[in-house]
């Protein structure tokens, strides 16, 4: 499995220990695998579509430059 390197404000970071330590994951990199496939078929699914296949790099992300929305 490839390794992504990537930068969270503290916040969701805090947020991820917190779901590890109440045993919704077993580890972090669990929980980081699940809620980012899981914000990827939240998006596929209600995203925008558009009629030319450009894929995600024009997307870019909702809300502020820090935030995530999954």
């Amino acid at each position: 499995m490839p390794k992504v390197n990537i930068n969270v404000p503290e916040h969701l970071e805090m947020q991820i220990a917190q779901l590890v330590e109440q045993g919704e994951f077993v580890s972090r990199e669990e929980a980081i695998s699940e809620l980012l496939s899981t914000g990827i078929r939240a998006f596929k699914t209600s995203g925008p579509i558009d009629d030319d296949d450009r894929g995600f790099e024009d997307d870019g992300m909702m809300g502020h430059e820090d935030e995530y929305v999954f």
